[in-house]
């Protein structure tokens, strides 16, 4: 019996969808999918339209500092508890309440903004609760894909989500910004609460998950400690979950500090217009989306994928260093671009094989777990290379940082043999 076998409990398996067909043939998947997006558009769409009213009203940058930060602590403290929970309920009912919950919040926010005599913490406490149900939804939404496409269908769902992740966020965050500058923040946090209440709806029109596994429903009842624990236990002796879930907030520890220092780079040494520093914002999302839909066109050719996302992590670091060489913003144009690609072909196919690899009953959890993992990296990145550049210089922290990132990959390449040999 093989590893992965062994540390997976004897659960039914996830019952596969038919090979031939298309995941937007899935009912399912398509309303799901567009409940995700639409949810995801509220996140983004209120993260920056509560932040501008914060500091069009108050003037302080340290209370919308406050704002993130509490994003920040309750994804840190609730994931794994979240997982847990996935793991045990009905997960598109959870998901479901999570948006309806949402929907209740952000409106009373949006109340609470039109009062000016409300005190600010108490829309900070409201911001909590929001980003607490959207913490339990998070992982309930990750481990349900593969109960809505089956293992067939992951591929092509997950590179979907991807370019989904993407163009959402960069449309959520400029529709909110616009939504604040025309009609102010009270009205933007207002129609951002309706995309909640239009995502839930869309779940409830999904109806059940068509490749859910019956036994983890019927499954015997455990206590929520045991269930807490398991999960910790099914990722650490399972080499390549184990390894995929320290390697994704490592790769995002590096990246996405990086690329902060590419944009100081861009205003300090290349001294770019903002036509080209706007191209540069641009590079990282378009190489992304192209990555994954390279990954949706071939994903029935794609063989040897662990060895795939593992070269794609070592290239990223010598490409930082050929940018942090660049005499100007122009010929870093494209490298920036193919980084954007190999950091989606890193981190997407990676998402895929852990849902591959893990059973359906154990998936809320190892994602819980990851998103917390995953919170914690890249702000602590950021406030490191943020400092180091300050000091040195964001060239100098930029090659060490693609150095020390072509080292971890080949770290990886070649102690993680059940992530190199999985195809």
């Amino acid at each position: 019996m093989t590893e992965l076998a062994r540390s997976v409990p004897d659960h039914q398996p996830v019952q596969p969808a038919p090979v031939e067909a298309s995941i937007w043939r899935n009912r399912t998947f398509r309303t799901v999918f567009a409940s995700y997006s639409l949810s995801l558009l509220g996140n983004t769409f209120h993260s920056i339209a509560l932040n501008l009213w914060v500091l069009q009203t108050t003037g302080s940058a340290k209370l919308m500092s406050l704002v993130l930060i509490t994003h920040l602590v309750i994804s840190m403290l609730f994931g794994s508890i979240a997982g847990t929970v996935a793991d045990r309920v009905n997960r598109r009912r959870l998901m479901v309440a999570a948006d309806f919950f949402r929907f209740i919040i952000v409106a009373g926010i949006a109340l609470c903004m039109a009062l000016p005599e409300i005190p600010f913490f108490f829309i900070l406490l409201l911001t909590a609760i929001v980003a607490l149900a959207g913490a339990f939804r998070g992982p309930a939404f990750q481990a349900s894909l593969i109960e809505i496409v089956g293992k067939s269908g992951v591929s092509g769902a997950v590179a979907a989500i991807s370019v989904s992740d993407n163009l959402i966020r960069i449309a959520g965050f400029a529709a909110g910004g616009t939504a604040v500058a025309m009609f102010g923040g009270v009205f933007a946090v207002a129609i951002d609460a309706s995309t909640f209440l239009l995502s839930g709806m869309l779940l409830l029109l999904a109806g059940r998950f068509p490749y859910a596994a019956p036994k983890r429903q019927q499954k015997e009842k455990t206590s929520f400690r045991t269930d807490f624990i398991e999960g910790f236990h099914v990722v650490w002796n399972n080499r390549f979950v184990r390894g995929a879930v320290l390697l994704l907030p490592l790769v995002m520890f590096f990246f996405l500090s990086t690329f902060m220092l590419i944009q100081v780079m861009a205003v300090q040494v290349w001294q770019a217009s903002p036509l080209i520093f706007g191209l540069l914002e641009a590079c990282i999302p378009l190489g992304y989306v192209i990555g994954s839909l390279i990954i949706m066109k071939f994903d029935k050719r794609l063989r040897h994928r662990g060895k795939l996302a593992l070269i794609s992590i070592v290239l990223m670091g010598p490409l930082f260093v050929a940018i942090s060489l660049s005499g100007s913003a122009v010929p870093a144009l494209p490298l920036i671009g193919l980084v954007g690609v190999l950091f989606s072909f890193s981190t997407t196919i990676l998402f895929i094989l852990i849902r591959v690899a893990i059973d359906s009953s154990l998936q809320g959890r190892v994602f819980g777990l990851l998103g917390t993992l995953t919170s914690i990296a890249p702000p602590v990145g950021l406030a490191v290379f943020s400092a180091l550049s300050d000091q040195f210089g964001p060239a100098v922290i930029m090659t060490y940082s693609g150095i020390a990132m072509l080292i971890a990959g080949a770290a990886a390449f070649i102690g993680l043999r059940s992530m190199r040999e999985y195809s």
